[in-house]
């Protein structure tokens, strides 16, 4: 009686597979989270994410193709239309549930950013929640979650736009956010009245990794493979460098 299921002669099929007969790597990425992602008006895409999966695609011998999406549908359109979803997603356990992570490839946190004449008043979370102080923040992600975790005096704006939600600080229209410290070095970089304030000790703890389908070990292995060797070979510091230093 031949056992029901696969077997080390006929295994189960794999998303790796299907990539490599397709010739096409399908990433979700939100376009909205430098120096992750980004989506210039002209449709380009960049960033450290962009740029590792195309490296993937290369390896897999197949081309990358970016599929547009948000962080609140993220999950959804993953689900549905992508291979790996990528651009700073961080390790949650609702994220989990519903799918594989790839090994991680940064330890992050949340840390505040604001107006450099402003950065002392916020070196702490009791100091960010209280009343009068206006939290920037983008909806849908694990920027919200944190934020309405843990500011419950302070006023807490949503801006659907990451890309000009900094805009916001700068303009005197909000007091503060808070996002990845990786994120606020990268805007106190390109604006500098901006200052992240201690992002080398975050006010949390966060790990970034690419979303994968759930219970396809077979790909997912493959993944943190190439990962591991991309980060021990210069890849990913070659990639990085340009954007955070």
């Amino acid at each position: 009686m031949q056992p029901n299921g696969p077997t080390a002669g006929n295994p189960a099929p794999s998303r790796l597979d299907e990539v490599i007969r397709r010739g096409e790597l399908r990433v979700c990425s939100t376009g909205d989270y430098r120096p992750f992602t980004y989506r210039a008006p002209d449709g380009t895409w960049s960033g450290i994410d962009i740029d590792m999966s195309r490296d993937l695609a290369q390896e897999l011998g197949v081309r990358a193709t970016i599929v547009p999406t948000t962080w609140s549908g993220l999950s959804r359109d993953f689900q549905q239309n992508c291979d790996i979803a990528a651009g700073g997603v961080s390790v949650t356990l609702k994220r989990a549930r519903e799918a594989f992570f790839s090994e991680p490839y940064l330890v992050d946190g949340k840390a505040p950013i604001t107006l450099c004449a402003n950065a002392s008043r916020f070196g702490a979370l009791e100091r960010i929640d209280r009343p009068g102080v206006r939290a920037v923040v983008n909806p849908g992600g694990t920027n919200e979650q944190f934020a309405r975790k843990h500011l419950h005096r302070a006023e807490i704006q949503l801006n659907p736009d990451n890309n000009r939600i900094f805009d916001d600080i700068r303009s005197g229209r909000a007091d503060v956010m808070l996002t990845d410290a990786t994120e606020t070095k990268w805007q106190a970089k390109q604006h500098p009245e901006l200052c992240a304030v201690h992002p080398e000790r975050p006010l949390s703890f966060s790990e970034k990794a690419y979303l994968l389908p759930r219970g396809d070990v077979v790909f997912q292995q493959f993944v943190n493979q190439w990962l591991h060797l991309r980060t021990h070979d210069g890849t990913y510091d070659r990639i990085t460098t340009p954007w955070i230093g």
